[in-house]
């Protein structure tokens, strides 16, 4: 059951079901290519039509998202597909992007593409007031897509959406549409800014939005990832950490060199470097609160090439993954020391190369609760489930590095199925309804947001309001 939305003021009830507004929700203008300059506003009732309320609660959401979607859902569908039939890797959306800004130009809207040609950003609604950005990426991962029996398998060989990054696109895409039409429609209390984000998986694109100014002026940002072990029509949300931050390490370890039968004579290089892979993730983990959940884990390791000689050089590389915003921070001159340390005890030269990924994403407690807020009124009320923390990495976290904001997690799963399709692998797909919920989510979310609990000009916060 949904909730008919909380707080709507005395006199601002939801039209009854006569009320035109309802049938308005997907008359033609700007969703549909034109501009509706000029047509009524909040509040101002036109010929033949019933005052529209200047608050919203989810009674009136609710009937305004049905119309949309039942004009709109086949075209986002649509939109999503032909993204997953051509995905493009990491500062090769040009495609994409061009896409994305033809629909949005179409809607009457007027995206800025960035400095380096793929991802965009958008503004929807007034300059003046609060500004909440949505996030989309729109990067594919270079792997070969291995779904069979579906129209909109990849046609570009070795490159596929198997994270989800089409529908993330999708939705951002479908809300921006709509919070235009309530934008039109004197309805939007605020600001809205669609970032549609380049490079996630690489990552990068997060910055580079930032260096153009993407988040220039935003008061809150959220941000939606697909979630194939959670049911379609369901919300995963968490407080605080929910992904980790991710680094790479590049550990450089040199020496004399020398015969095996003398390691005296020299400095025995092989079995530093043991120490060293062996020795730093342990050390590294005691240099800080075990709830920050500091790890070092080696994926590669390599010195020598005949069993009878000491090597002169060796190397190995690793991820170091955090939950802790400041034991991120602190990771790099941690490491360091500990390396010359270890190193300096075997005689051997190392150097370290840190490598910054992603910091952790730390969803704000009041930015969840807006997320919260939000789904309790446009899905189902059992649909909010808790979520865990993840030790992947998400760019999103750069964003909330600089402001406040959340990222939640959909399900894409289709209730009852039998198979698991987890993120990065070939097969992965998900339940498109997946696009009409998460659509319903943040354009509630950006509305709750924009409101902030209290209509602009009022001397107190509305108790429990949401979307008024």
């Amino acid at each position: 059951m949904t909730h008919p939305g909380p707080g709507v003021m005395p006199g601002l009830e939801p039209p009854d079901a006569a009320d035109p507004v309802d049938r308005d929700a997907g008359e033609a203008g700007p969703l549909n290519g034109t501009a509706a300059a000029g047509g009524p506003r909040a509040g101002t009732p036109g010929p033949g039509r019933a005052s529209v309320p200047a608050v919203l609660g989810g009674a009136v959401l609710q009937p305004q998202l049905d119309a949309f979607l039942a004009a709109h859902e086949d075209e986002l569908i649509a939109f999503r597909r032909d993204l997953h039939a051509h995905p493009e890797l990491g500062y090769a959306e040009h495609r994409t992007t061009a896409k994305i800004a033809e629909r949005l130009r179409a809607a009457g809207l007027d995206p800025v593409v960035l400095p380096k040609g793929t991802g965009l950003f958008c503004d929807i609604g007034p300059a003046d007031g609060t500004t909440v950005a949505l996030r989309a990426d729109i990067d594919a991962l270079p792997l070969q897509d291995e779904k069979e029996g579906v129209p909109y398998r990849s046609t570009v060989p070795g490159v596929a959406h198997a994270c989800g990054h089409d529908v993330h696109t999708a939705m951002v895409l479908g809300a921006g549409l709509f919070l235009a039409q309530q934008a039109e429609a004197g309805l939007l209390p605020g600001r809205v800014r669609l970032l549609f984000q380049p490079a996630e998986e690489t990552p990068g694109g997060a910055l580079d939005v930032m260096a153009a100014g993407g988040i220039a002026g935003v008061d809150r940002a959220f941000a939606l990832h697909c979630d194939p072990r959670i049911e379609v029509g369901q919300l995963g949300l968490r407080t605080g950490p929910i992904t980790a931050a991710c680094d790479k390490v590049y550990v450089k370890v040199t020496g004399p060199g020398g015969h095996t039968a003398r390691p005296h004579l020299t400095a025995d290089l092989v079995y530093a470097l043991a120490k060293i892979v062996t020795e730093l993730p342990s050390a590294l983990s005691r240099r800080v609160d075990p709830r920050s959940s500091l790890s070092l884990v080696w994926g590669r390791v390599s010195a020598g090439s005949v069993a009878n000689a000491i090597p002169d050089d060796g190397i190995a590389e690793g991820t170091v993954r955090c939950l802790d915003d400041e034991a991120w921070h602190r990771a790099p001159e941690m490491m360091k020391a500990l390396l010359q340390s270890v190193a300096a005890a075997y005689d051997v030269e190392a150097s370290l190369e840190y490598v910054r990924g992603v910091p952790p994403t730390v969803n704000e407690a009041a930015s969840v609760q807006m997320f919260r807020d939000a789904a309790a009124q446009v899905i189902d009320e059992e649909g909010v489930v808790p979520t865990p923390q993840s030790l992947g990495g998400e760019d999103f976290g750069w964003y909330l590095e600089s402001i406040p904001g959340a990222l939640a997690r959909l399900g894409v799963r289709t209730p009852g199925s039998p198979g698991e399709y987890d993120l990065h692998r070939g097969d992965f797909d998900v339940d498109e309804r997946c696009i009409a919920v998460g659509l319903r989510v943040l354009s509630a979310t950006a509305l709750t947001a924009l409101w902030e609990g209290g209509r602009p000009g009022d001397a107190e916060q509305i108790e429990g309001a949401a979307l008024a």
